[in-house]
Protein backbone atom coordinates (compact mmCIF):
# COMPACT_ATOMS: atom_id res chain seq x y z
CA UNK A 1 0.00 0.00 0.00
CA UNK A 2 1.38 3.41 -0.95
CA UNK A 3 0.67 5.89 2.07
CA UNK A 4 2.43 9.30 0.01
CA UNK A 5 4.86 9.30 -2.67
CA UNK A 6 8.40 7.63 -0.92
CA UNK A 7 5.91 6.01 2.25
CA UNK A 8 4.86 2.61 2.17
CA UNK A 9 2.34 0.35 4.56
CA UNK A 10 2.41 -2.98 4.45
CA UNK A 11 0.12 -5.47 6.45
CA UNK A 12 1.87 -8.72 7.71
CA UNK A 13 0.46 -11.11 10.44
CA UNK A 14 3.03 -12.45 12.93
CA UNK A 15 2.83 -16.24 13.51
CA UNK A 16 2.84 -18.86 16.33
CA UNK A 17 6.89 -18.38 16.90
CA UNK A 18 6.31 -14.28 16.82
CA UNK A 19 7.61 -14.49 12.84
CA UNK A 20 6.42 -12.47 10.31
CA UNK A 21 7.05 -12.29 6.56
CA UNK A 22 8.78 -9.37 4.94
CA UNK A 23 6.38 -8.65 2.13
CA UNK A 24 8.05 -9.17 -1.36
CA UNK A 25 7.16 -5.44 -2.57
CA UNK A 26 9.30 -4.12 0.50
CA UNK A 27 12.37 -6.95 0.22
CA UNK A 28 12.63 -5.98 -3.45
CA UNK A 29 12.03 -2.05 -2.68
CA UNK A 30 15.07 -2.45 0.08
CA UNK A 31 16.82 -5.09 -1.47
CA UNK A 32 16.22 -7.26 1.16
CA UNK A 33 18.15 -10.77 0.60
CA UNK A 34 18.23 -14.21 1.94
CA UNK A 35 20.79 -13.90 4.74
CA UNK A 36 20.94 -9.85 5.22
CA UNK A 37 20.96 -8.30 8.80
CA UNK A 38 18.28 -6.15 9.77
CA UNK A 39 18.50 -3.54 12.49
CA UNK A 40 15.08 -4.17 14.83
CA UNK A 41 14.27 -1.00 17.01
CA UNK A 42 11.62 -0.91 19.14
CA UNK A 43 9.79 2.31 21.07
CA UNK A 44 6.98 1.97 23.48
CA UNK A 45 5.41 5.17 22.40
CA UNK A 46 6.33 5.09 17.98
CA UNK A 47 6.27 1.05 17.61
CA UNK A 48 9.10 -0.74 15.80
CA UNK A 49 11.26 -0.04 12.68
CA UNK A 50 12.95 -2.28 10.88
CA UNK A 51 16.46 -1.13 8.98
CA UNK A 52 18.43 -2.19 6.37
CA UNK A 53 21.88 -3.09 7.16
CA UNK A 54 23.06 0.26 5.23
CA UNK A 55 20.91 2.28 7.15
CA UNK A 56 21.98 0.91 10.59
CA UNK A 57 25.31 3.07 11.31
CA UNK A 58 23.33 6.43 10.22
CA UNK A 59 20.75 5.55 12.43
CA UNK A 60 23.17 4.50 15.55
CA UNK A 61 25.35 7.48 15.23
CA UNK A 62 21.95 9.78 15.72
CA UNK A 63 20.79 7.32 18.77
CA UNK A 64 24.35 8.00 20.17
CA UNK A 65 24.46 11.24 19.26
CA UNK A 66 21.32 12.23 21.50
CA UNK A 67 22.28 10.55 24.26
CA UNK A 68 25.54 11.98 24.51
CA UNK A 69 23.67 15.56 24.04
Amino acid sequence: MNVQIGKYAWMVKIGEKGQFVIPKEARELFDLQPGDEILVLGDRERGVAILPKEKQQEVMKQVFSEIEE
